[in-house]
């Protein structure tokens, strides 16, 4: 079996062998994202009850009142450790 000669689907593929382990971390975390946004944020929700939320993170979320957790993940100011705090006490009340 001969490989092609062309340099240009070399180049292709040494480009998809250097890069797929980077391609496959972003896809992962789309995965991860597109599952947060399906997790629903009760509309009665009291962030004063959520452990483990910083003061701004807390402020931000009554102000802004998202509807999933992908859109709490997304405002300025909300840590990955917010997220996770929200997580945990969305567990917790299901």
């Amino acid at each position: 079996y001969e490989t092609p000669s062309h340099p240009y689907v070399k180049e292709e593929v040494e480009i998809q062998l250097k890069y797929e382990p980077y391609i496959e971390k972003e896809r992962k975390l789309n995965e991860k994202l597109r599952k947060l946004e399906s997790i629903r944020i009760p509309d009665d929700i009291d962030y004063d009850k959520v452990h483990g939320l910083t003061k701004e993170a807390r402020e931000k979320l009554k102000k802004l009142r998202p509807l999933t957790v992908g859109q709490a993940a997304r405002i300025d100011g909300i840590t990955p450790a917010s997220v996770t705090a929200l997580l945990i006490h969305l567990g917790k009340l299901e």
